[in-house]
């Protein structure tokens, strides 16, 4: 019997751009439980993570925050460099002093604060139990903790902390365990439980959710050392060296070169320079979309390399200055070189809108997705909640929009210093997604049931089918795609997290 649809390279190599809108996957035999499914993948040439997913370098995406949970999840996260060598260096640090259900930096006020102060915190981090020491910081003397049920009833806000904290506290010493602390917590049915040493000064912070949270990180991103894996983004400008080199003291995983055009002069002297100073480190160039440009940098000697250019939400660079490539073919074609030349991992980078963009990256050659727009808008990212039209939202913005450049996101581009900046991308708004935690494990749920109906038990199975041509391809026509979307309804209620559109 001769197999329906097309194998990837007939598919390929008979059209022009392909988008993952554009087509579908024929579905596989299954012969095996999804427990029997993995996950694993290779970032680079040398580190492997547990899910392939990671959060891009953008100043609205990802900081330690986002790159904790990212690791957590068995991903990882790029803290981006539009911000001092010092801020970059301090967020890498720490992800990497990270402990599974300690907090070591927690938010801490004083007693002479407001109500009113705990209520710009809650709004601005979602939580509203607050150590209060001596002098407002942390490694001072722990004197009190402010919890929702202190203040929830309390109509003047202005009144101090110092007159409804609770002083009557259960803490444990500096050192305990996690096991005994989450005891402790237990035991005492409190929400938080301070940690301090042997003055009374507060060291760090265990909390009931977060234990809670880490029970389901059975997958966790970790170094020989135990410490969570993080990457960091940075540009070819020689000012970097120095960024560089702090960013390696500081016990970076993975350096991501950040840059619109990857094949250039500019970023292959910086790889050389990279593997040649820091070997130990590895490097992810980027960004391209063809096998030339793919081997510039593989020669050049990177461990991944990332594929994109012009086709993230809020990236207007294929309209702007009509260069880049549909992303569907862009992945297939620079998979495809990239093992064959040197078996090079690729990172597909933009327009991963939902849980079926990820099958389809992934299906094309990717080893891992970088997700910008689909984790913005989480309580894990930059930025604070707003409202805009009576919806909670937070800010997205391009690096390469005008608002970002004026920060220094335009180091990305070669055009940096023109006195006129020419965007390639956009400012805008996303709604609150809520946590991470709950949306990255929906996707890799929705992910294993994808592998499942395609019959395949592995990313790497998956790509074998890829080349072997017994994984199909069939396009899809804009009525195949009304078809495959929810359509003919008079209303209807979008599954959790709103990710409705699944094969799209």
């Amino acid at each position: 019997m001769s197999p329906n649809g097309l194998d990837a390279k007939t598919f390929f190599e008979r059209q022009g751009g392909i988008t993952y809108n554009d087509f579908i996957l024929l579905p596989g035999h299954i012969d095996f439980a999804m427990d029997k499914i993995g996950l694993d993948t290779n970032l680079t040439r040398n580190i492997k993570i547990k899910r392939p997913v990671v959060s891009s370098p953008m100043d609205t995406v990802t900081e330690s925050r986002m790159a904790i949970s990212m690791a957590m999840l068995g991903g990882i996260g790029i803290i981006h460099y539009n911000n001092s060598v010092e801020d970059q260096v301090q967020e890498v640090r720490r992800v990497k002093r990270f402990e599974n259900g300690f907090i070591t930096e927690p938010v801490v006020l004083s007693p002479n604060h407001t109500i009113h102060d705990v209520d710009v915190l809650k709004e601005k981090h979602g939580f509203s139990g607050i150590p209060i020491t001596d002098d407002g910081t942390l490694n001072s003397k722990l004197v009190g903790i402010v919890t929702k049920r202190d203040i929830d009833f309390e109509e003047n806000r202005a009144k101090r902390l110092k007159e409804v904290m609770t002083t009557q506290l259960i803490t444990a010493p500096a050192g305990i365990s996690l096991a005994e602390g989450n005891r402790i917590l237990k035991e005492s049915k409190k929400g938080k439980l301070p940690i301090v040493d042997k003055q009374g000064r507060l060291v760090s912070l265990m909390s009931r959710t977060d234990l809670l949270k880490n029970e389901d990180f059975p997958f966790a991103s970790k170094n020989q050392d135990k410490q969570l894996l993080v990457g960091a983004a940075l540009s070819t400008r020689d000012e970097d060296k120095e960024r560089l080199a702090e960013l390696v003291k500081a016990g970076v995983d993975v350096i991501v070169i950040d840059s619109s055009q990857g094949d250039s002069v500019f970023q292959i002297n910086t790889i050389k320079y990279i593997k040649q100073k820091y070997p130990q480190i590895d490097v992810v160039g980027g960004n391209v979309v063809t096998a030339r440009q793919c081997k510039s940098l593989i020669d050049a000697g990177v461990d991944a390399l990332r594929i994109g250019m012009g086709s993230g939400s809020i990236c207007i660079t294929q309209d702007t200055l009509s260069v880049g490539r549909a992303q569907g073919s862009a992945v297939y074609h620079t998979a495809k070189f990239s093992k064959e030349y040197a078996n090079i991992p690729i990172i597909a980078d933009g327009g991963i809108a939902n849980i079926g963009h990820i099958v389809k990256a992934l299906s094309l050659g990717a080893s891992a997705v970088m997700m910008g727009g689909l984790l913005a808008g989480t309580s894990e990212s930059p930025g604070e909640y707003f409202y805009e039209g009576g919806v909670r939202v937070k800010k997205y913005r391009g690096m390469a929009s005008h608002e970002a450049m004026e920060k220094g996101g335009g180091k990305r581009y070669l055009s940096v210093e023109d006195r006129i900046k020419v965007a390639q991308g956009v400012t805008g708004t996303v709604v609150d997604k809520g946590s991470i935690v709950h949306l990255v494990q929906y996707l890799m749920q929705s992910l294993l049931h994808s592998l499942q109906e395609l019959g395949r038990k592995s990313i790497q199975e998956l790509h074998h089918g890829l080349y072997d041509g017994t994984l199909r391809f069939e396009m899809r026509s804009l009525s195949a795609q009304t078809e495959g979307a929810v359509h003919n309804l008079y209303s209807f209620k979008e599954p959790h997290l709103g990710l409705l559109r699944m094969g799209r």
